[in-house]
């Protein structure tokens, strides 16, 4: 059971739509979609990248 609480996320670009990141999130804590800024290496700044299903 313990495994169905951190859920594994795809991060996507907001503005290349890419795949660049995977992580993990608690379902509970985290109920909305995760944004984060990160670096994109195709776009070459920090752009937002949004949570995608895994």
């Amino acid at each position: 059971m313990a495994s169905d609480v951190r859920i594994k996320i795809l991060l996507e670009c907001t503005e290349c739509k890419r795949r660049n990141y995977a992580t993990e999130k608690n379902r509970r804590n985290t109920t909305g979609k995760l944004e984060l800024r990160k670096h994109c290496p195709w776009c070459n700044k920090h752009t937002v990248h949004k949570e995608v299903k895994a």
